[in-house]
């Protein structure tokens, strides 16, 4: 008995002992990651997506889908009733308008128009609000109050009633007064929604880690708070994209926006209302591009808000 037992420790003693392998930290997330990774996986924005490029692209070059002037006018088409669908692609495939224009490269043009007033828009009111949001949230006090007051006297100003007020005030208008116009009655919904991001964020241990070491005001602001507090205001953005691709039709539809020499699906969707029993597919084929625009933007905004939001997580 003794001898097995010393044979059993002594084979123990030779047995080489096992060295644990170690194991690769995994490297840490973040919140943009971990974003990405719930869009790329998630059909509502890959859809969105998908119809955005497609737009973007028809709005850069049209050129590639048509090859027919959208201003050129037959009278001898006047209202060419049912569109063809003989040539897919062709100039006929939509029909066309009281003066004989095709009204398939009058669409495809007129998004140029329509999606350019929408993204500068938003850039604009974007950098303005965000900027006039941060200040505020940042500094506090009596700076906090007067910058709230002013974003409050414009947040009282209703925007359709205020880009017509401005436009007026044009007698030559263009895309960009357009621009103007929406853009300075626009920033304040994104300037508050920066500035409770920023009350939120400047008040986390990092901040004021930063703080104590002695970082200046332009680092804080631009370094840690705001990487933190602008997710939020990318989904409003996203959103408020189509929105003003949809006002800028409503003013061109009105008469007030982008003048009548302007291929625009407002401009068209104003000619057409008057048609829409003899000729309903003047008014139809830009009516459609404007809705599949302004729900493609705003499908692309709710997968944002979806992946950006921790608490739907």
């Amino acid at each position: 008995m003794p001898e097995t037992l010393n044979k059993a420790s002594a084979g123990a003693a030779e047995t080489p002992a096992v060295t644990p392998v170690p194991v690769a930290a995994e490297k840490p997330r973040s919140l943009w990651s971990d974003a990405w990774r719930d869009l790329r996986r998630n059909p509502v924005f890959v859809i969105s997506a998908v119809l955005i490029v497609f737009l973007l692209v028809v709005a850069a070059f049209p050129g590639l889908f048509t090859s027919v002037d959208p201003d050129h006018a037959d009278l001898g088409k006047h209202y060419l009733g049912v569109p063809s669908y003989s040539h897919f692609f062709q100039e006929d495939w939509f029909g066309y308008d009281v003066q004989g224009r095709s009204i398939f490269a009058r669409v495809l043009f007129g998004a140029r128009a329509s999606i350019i007033v929408g993204v500068c828009v938003t850039l604009f009111v974007t950098l303005l609000g965000g900027l006039v949001g941060m200040l505020a949230g940042y500094f506090g006090g009596w700076f906090d109050s007067l910058l709230s007051r002013i974003t409050d006297v414009f947040f009282g100003i209703p925007l359709l009633l205020g880009a017509i007020v401005v436009l007026n005030a044009f007698t030559h208008r263009t895309i960009w007064t357009v621009v103007l116009a929406l853009g300075i009655l626009g920033w304040t919904q994104l300037a508050r929604v920066m500035r409770g991001s920023v009350l939120t964020v400047k008040q986390a241990d990092y901040v004021q880690a930063a703080k104590a070491l002695g970082a200046g005001t332009g680092r804080i602001m631009f370094r840690h708070i705001l990487p933190n507090a602008i997710a939020p205001v990318i989904v409003v953005a996203t959103i408020a994209l189509g929105g003003y691709i949809a006002a800028e039709a409503t003013l061109s539809f009105l008469g007030i926006g982008l003048p009548p020499s302007t291929v625009s699906w407002g401009n068209d969707i104003s000619s057409g209302q008057t048609v829409i029993r003899t000729a309903p597919h003047v008014l139809f084929f830009p009516s459609a591009m404007l809705s599949l625009t302004v729900l493609a933007f705003i499908m692309l905004g709710d997968a944002v808000r979806d992946a950006l939001d921790p608490k739907l997580r």
